[in-house]
């Protein structure tokens, strides 16, 4: 696993895991750039590889690689992406290998003209529609759900590009956020749920024009200074060309679904999702944690960067003061050198370093905004109890994560789920803490102010909001990944 600037990841995953972010932008002559700068505020969305389409009209340019959005991205590589249109991807993978055979977009010349997409979600009935289509003919490049999509869009008999995605998008099942690219038209296009992030924005350039842009989430458009206007809607197709932007809806309007760990941890504090946000849901969190699980301690220390919301909203609403006694490396790479067994938890260590002085001889609240397997929960607290506190209280800004996710999170299989196969009183021996307190569903509810149930909450309660018409194989599938 790899380092984010967001959250705090080691080799042991105790960390879900997001698949990736999209950005696209139309009308702007520097599209490459911006697409790239989108990325690269949402790199933290995914490490693996990273691409950017761009059409000049006439024709589609596409550069990927493996690795992180600066390195793929020289000035000398976007200098070769001409065009005023651009989709970009930056991915870690929840379906299909790690190569670069399944990095994005996808590109393919069809009936339809050259086309490129890019997807953030994970569709369920992929293996079913693979399979209908390779008896029909058709020849698969890439392990990756999302070239099915671009199968389904070139099988079509409907005339236009339009029309082939429309009846695409209406033989999918799952979750999916997509930008499509054509020579002089972008479609983008999100599940009828809503499951993954889609917002639009704008840029006014000289002479009155507009320029649009879509990301995953809307730290991308501050970075360029685009303004954040909306999202697009569940179950809304956007097309913007020549002619204009047009939005409908292509299928009807389902029971919302937004994953509510966007808000949890994926997502950057400084981003607005599905509408909310992030930082504010997160600040709650921390409150509505102390009013559920309040423990007489000297000091509130979060697990760096994802704890830190909440570990503020934590000591403001219980009056324990706030202290960043674990700091963070923001400077480890990719790999490095493993040592021998004997330097233990050498990997913790080399991302977190405790502030003896801010801990020694004090009873500790640690706040972390999520717990999955135990294993890295437990070395932090082993290693606060070693910088001298007498107390570890654990305290963790959502509820016990108990079943896999097949919407777009790489979470581990339900064996793995320490939650699925232990009481709380169990983590809280495993992980060696004093108290270990979870926020309660109706908690993490409130804190996202969800009035209208339009959050899935499936990764905790195992009620999922739609029909998986392969869930046995999905959990096999997950099992030997695991």
């Amino acid at each position: 696993m790899l380092e984010t600037p967001w959250d705090f990841e080691t080799e042991d995953g105790d960390k879900l895991k997001e698949e990736c972010g999209v950005m696209a932008v139309y009308g702007h002559p520097e599209a490459a750039n911006l697409a790239y700068l989108g990325l690269y505020a949402q790199q933290h969305r995914g490490q693996e590889s990273a691409g950017i389409s761009v059409s000049n009209g006439r024709e589609i340019y596409t550069h990927k690689s493996m690795g992180l959005v600066s390195d793929i991205f020289t000035p000398e590589v976007l200098g070769q992406l001409p065009g005023n249109m651009a989709i970009g991807h930056t991915r870690y993978s929840t379906s299909g290998d790690t190569a670069l055979k399944n990095a994005q977009p996808f590109s393919v010349a069809c009936n339809k003209g050259h086309i490129a997409v890019a997807h953030n979600g994970n569709i369920t009935n992929a293996k079913e529609l693979r399979e209908e289509l390779e008896a029909d003919g058709s020849i698969f490049q890439a392990s990756s759900d999302t070239e099915v999509i671009l199968h389904l869009v070139a099988r079509s008999r409907e005339r236009t590009l339009a029309g082939a995605l429309r009846e695409a998008l209406l033989q999918l099942e799952g979750a999916f956020s997509l930008v499509f690219l054509a020579n002089d038209t972008l479609i983008i296009a999100r599940d009828p749920h809503g499951f993954r992030p889609l917002a639009m924005g704008q840029m006014e350039l000289s002479g009155n024009k507009i320029a649009y842009l879509f990301a995953s989430e809307t730290c991308a458009f501050d970075l360029v200074n685009a303004t954040y206007m909306n999202d697009v809607e569940p179950g809304e197709m956007v097309i913007v060309g020549p002619d204009g932007m047009t939005r409908e809806h292509y299928a009807p309007v389902r029971d919302q679904a937004h994953c509510v760990f966007e808000h949890v941890y994926f997502s950057r504090p400084d981003s607005i999702v599905f509408g909310r946000p992030v930082i504010d849901s997160r600040e709650r969190m921390g409150r509505r944690l102390a009013q559920e699980f309040p423990v007489d301690a000297d000091v509130v220390v979060p697990v760096p960067d994802s704890g830190v919301a909440a570990a503020i909203g934590y000591s403001s609403e219980s009056g324990i003061p706030f202290r960043q006694a674990l700091i963070r490396n923001h400077y480890v790479g990719r790999t490095f050198i493993e040592p021998s067994q004997a330097i233990r938890d050498f990997g913790v260590k080399l991302k977190l370093n405790p502030v003896r002085s801010l801990l020694e001889g004090k009873r500790v609240i640690l706040v972390d905004d999520s717990l999955v397997r135990g294993t890295t929960s437990r070395k932090i607290v082993r290693m606060v109890r070693l910088a001298g506190a007498r107390e570890v209280h654990l305290r963790i800004s959502c509820p016990p994560t108990r079943s896999p996710c097949f919407y777009g999170v790489d979470t581990p299989t339900k064996r793995e789920l320490i939650a699925a196969n232990n009481t709380v009183e169990e983590i809280r021996k495993f992980v060696e803490a004093d108290s270990l307190g979870y926020l309660s569903l109706s908690g993490l509810s409130e804190s996202v102010r969800d009035e209208k149930r339009d959050f899935c909450y499936a990764c905790y309660t195992g009620n999922y909001p739609t029909h998986l018409v392969n869930i046995e194989e999905l959990m096999r599938e997950k099992e030997v990944r695991g």
